[in-house]
C-alpha cells in the first residue's frame, strides 16, 4: 500500500492569499510560500522527504472524524487515543481588516476580513489525557533546501528558520515550549481534559502567542467564513451543503490581491497514477471565465464576480487603458503574468511515483480557438448582470478579439483539452468562434454600433452553418473534429452555450450518444485515449466536470430522472470533505488530478442548481 494518502482525502484550507493541503494524519503536505504559485515550503504531496507540518496525537495516525466546521474553512479533526479524545481545528488566521492603510501587493479592497500569513493549529484535550506532538520540517524551493531553525526570544516558545538565499521566513509559535534539530521544530506535551494548547505557523504575522489570542483568532476566523457565505443565495434543499462547500472552495482559490481565481491549488497531481499527465493548475485559465462568472452571479456574489472580471480584464490588457489588447492567451498567472513557462522539478519522486512534477504550463502558449468567444461570453454575463459599460478602449480591444475568432475560426487548434498532439479543426472550438461573433453582435447592438453588429450577426450565422455542414455526421450527431466522427464531452457545451436550442434532434442524439458510449459506469470520459492523439498515452480516469455537463445537458433535453441520477452519482463520490479533484476512476472511487478543481466545482454548481430549480 501507497504511503500518500489518496488525493480526495486532504482537507483544503486557504485565506484567499495563500492554501495548502493537510492529510488524514494531521501532517500539512502542501503549502507554497509565499504566493500559492510560489515554490513549495512543504512538499510531501509530491514527494515523502519534501517538507511537512504534523500536529495531533503522539502513535495515532487514523483520525477518528475529520470535518469542516459548518459554513466555514477551518478543518476539525476529532482523535480517539488509548488514552483519552483530542480534538484539532486547523485553519488560515483571518482577521478583521483595520483602516491603518492599503494592504501591500493589493489592487482590490479586502472587505471585512484578510489573512495574516499565519497558519493557526489548536488542541483541546476532551477526554482522559493524550500525549501531543508536532513536527515542523520546511523544505524549501519544492523540497530541495533545508534550513536550521534557531529560538529568537529569550523562551522556549518562539523558533524561526529562514530559506537559505531565499526570501521566505518563517516563525513557529507555540503555548507549548518548542524544540528544535537543525531543520526540524518539535513539540512532545501532554493535555489533560478540558486543557488546550496551539501552534502558530507565520510568514507575515503577527502570530498569536497566549492561548486567549489564539481563541480570539479562531473565533474571528469562524465568523469571517459564516458571514461571507450569509452573503450568498442558496437553496433550502437537502444538496445546500454540496452547493455552500462549492462556494466555499471556490473562495479559498481566488487570490484576493488581484482577484485571480486559480483552476487549483496544486501542481502535478496526475490523471493516471504513474502516468505522465501531471500539470500545474494554480492558473487562471481564459475558459473557466463565462463559467465562474455564471456561478458567482447565480449565488449571489456580485462583488467577487466583479473582482473576478477586473482581474480578466488587466491581464488581458495590461494597466495602460490606452495600450491596444495584446493577443489573448489561455491562461494567466495569479497576478497577470503571461509568461508561464514548464520546467521539470526531476529530483521529486512525484505523487505514487508520478513523473515528471512539472511547474509553470507549457500549455501557456498554445493555439486555442475557444478563448476569444469565453471571453466574449464573459463580458455578455457580466453586462447583463448589472455593470454599466465598458469604457472605449475596452470595448475597442474586444472587438478585435471578435474580428480574431471570426478570422481564424477555421484554422486547426489543440482545443479545449490542451491536447499535446497536431492541431485539428475541433467542432467546439468553432462553436467557441461562433460564440465569440454572436455575443459580439449582442454587445454590439447594445453599444449603438450598429455597423459591427451587423456584421458580426452575418459572421456568426455563416459560421453556424459551416459548423452543420461539417461538424455533423453521418448518424446525426455532432462529432469531435471536422477530420474524424469521434465522440468528445466538450460537445456537450453546445446546449450549455446556445449554440442550438436543447430540443434540437442533433443536440439530443449527440448529448445520449455521449452518455450511451462515452462514460465508464455512468461518468464521461473526455474523449477516447486510443483515438485521439493528445501527444500522450495510457488510460486516464473520467473527467468529472464532464459528467456535471452531462447532468446539465440531459436536464436541458428532457432526460431529467437520468440527470438526476446521475447527480446522486457524482454527489455520492465526493470526497470525504465533498472536495473534488480533476478526474475520478470509476473502478475504485479514487479521485485523480489537481485538487481542489475550481472547474470542477463551478460545474457542480451549475447542475445541481438547475436540477433543484426543476423541481420547482
Amino acid at each position: 500500500m501507497s504511503d500518500f494518502p489518496p488525493i480526495a482525502d486532504y482537507g483544503f484550507l486557504s485565506d484567499c492569499e495563500n492554501n495548502c493541503l493537510v492529510a488524514p494524519d494531521g501532517s500539512i503536505e502542501w503549502l507554497s510560500l509565499p504566493r500559492p504559485d510560489s515554490p513549495s515550503v512543504f512538499g510531501a504531496l509530491l514527494d515523502r522527504n519534501a517538507g511537512s507540518f504534523r500536529f495531533g496525537p503522539v502513535n495515532t495516525l487514523v483520525p477518528d472524524q475529520r470535518r469542516y466546521l459548518p459554513g466555514t474553512m477551518v478543518l476539525e479533526t476529532t482523535w480517539h487515543t488509548p488514552t483519552g479524545w483530542l480534538v484539532v481545528k486547523d485553519m488560515f488566521i483571518v482577521r478583521p481588516v483595520s483602516d491603518e492603510g492599503r494592504r501591500a501587493g493589493y489592487e482590490r479592497v479586502p472587505r471585512v476580513g484578510a489573512g495574516v500569513g499565519t497558519i493557526l493549529r489548536t488542541a483541546t484535550c476532551i477526554s482522559g489525557k493524550v500525549d501531543v506532538v508536532a513536527m515542523c520540517l520546511p523544505m524549501f524551493d519544492y523540497g530541495s533546501t533545508p534550513s536550521a531553525w534557531s529560538y529568537d526570544t529569550d523562551s522556549y516558545h518562539s523558533l524561526a528558520v529562514r530559506q537559505p538565499d531565499g526570501d521566505v521566513a518563517l516563525r513557529l509559535h507555540s503555548s507549548f515550549k518548542l524544540g528544535q534539530v537543525g531543520a526540524r521544530a518539535y513539540v512532545r506535551d501532554a493535555l489533560n481534559e478540558g486543557e488546550s494548547g496551539f501552534v502558530a505557523l507565520t510568514w507575515a504575522g503577527p502570530a498569536p502567542t497566549s492561548q486567549e489570542e489564539a481563541n480570539a483568532d479562531a473565533d474571528a476566523t469562524v465568523s469571517f467564513w459564516r458571514d461571507w457565505l450569509s452573503t450568498g443565495t442558496f437553496p433550502d434543499h437537502p444538496w445546500r451543503p454540496f452547493i455552500e462547500r462549492s462556494a466555499l472552495t471556490l473562495k479559498g482559490l481566488s487570490y484576493a490581491p488581484t482577484g485571480a481565481i486559480m483552476a487549483a491549488s496544486t501542481t502535478s497531481l496526475p490523471e493516471t497514477p504513474g502516468g505522465a499527465r501531471n500539470w500545474d493548475y494554480r492558473y487562471t485559465w481564459i475558459r473557466d471565465t463565462g463559467f465562474t462568472l455564471r456561478a458567482l452571479y447565480r449565488l449571489g456574489y456580485d462583488w467577487e464576480a466583479l473582482e473576478y472580471f477586473a482581474f480578466i480584464l488587466e491581464a488581458v490588457r495590461g494597466k495602460d487603458l490606452n495600450k491596444p489588447f495584446s493577443e489573448l492567451q489561455i491562461m494567466y498567472g495569479i497576478s497577470g503574468e503571461r509568461d508561464l513557462t514548464e520546467r521539470t522539478i526531476d529530483h521529486l519522486s512525484g505523487w505514487r511515483d508520478s513523473k515528471p512534477v512539472r511547474v509553470g504550463n507549457g500549455a501557456w502558449n498554445q493555439h486555442q480557438n475557444d478563448v476569444w468567444g469565453m471571453l466574449v461570453d464573459a463580458v455578455d454575463s457580466h453586462l447583463h448582470r448589472g455593470a454599466e459599460q465598458i469604457i472605449d478602449p475596452v470595448w475597442e480591444g474586444l472587438a478585435g478579439f471578435v474580428e480574431d475568432a471570426i478570422k481564424h475560426a477555421g484554422d486547426g487548434d489543440q482545443g479545449i483539452w490542451e491536447i499535446r498532439g497536431d492541431p485539428q479543426h475541433f467542432t467546439q472550438s468553432a462553436v467557441m468562434c461562433w460564440l465569440a461573433a454572436d455575443r459580439g453582435a449582442d454587445l454590439a447592438q447594445e453599444r449603438g454600433d450598429t455597423e459591427r453588429a451587423t456584421g458580426w450577426q452575418q459572421a456568426a450565422d455563416a459560421l453556424k452553418a459551416d459548423i452543420l455542414d461539417k461538424g455533423v455526421d453521418e448518424k446525426g450527431r455532432f462529432r469531435q473534429a471536422y477530420e474524424n466522427d469521434e465522440l468528445d464531452a466538450s460537445l456537450l457545451l453546445l446546449p450549455i452555450m446556445g449554440f442550438l436550442p436543447p430540443d434540437d434532434e442533433r443536440i439530443k442524439a449527440t448529448v445520449l450518444a455521449i452518455a450511451n458510449e462515452l462514460t465508464e459506469d455512468d461518468l464521461v470520459l473526455r474523449y477516447k485515449v486510443d483515438t485521439t492523439d493528445t501527444g500522450f498515452s495510457g488510460k486516464e480516469g473520467t473527467f468529472t466536470i464532464c459528467s456535471w455537463w452531462l447532468v446539465s445537458a440531459l436536464a436541458m433535453i428532457g432526460e431529467t430522472d437520468r440527470a438526476r441520477a446521475l447527480c446522486k452519482k457524482l454527489l455520492s463520490y465526493a470526497g470525504p470533505l465533498n472536495l473534488y479533484a480533476e478526474e475520478i476512476d470509476t473502478s475504485t472511487g479514487e479521485h485523480l488530478g489537481n485538487f481542489p478543481q475550481a472547474f470542477t466545482h463551478l460545474a457542480l454548481i451549475e447542475a445541481v442548481s438547475q436540477l433543484i430549480e426543476a423541481e420547482g
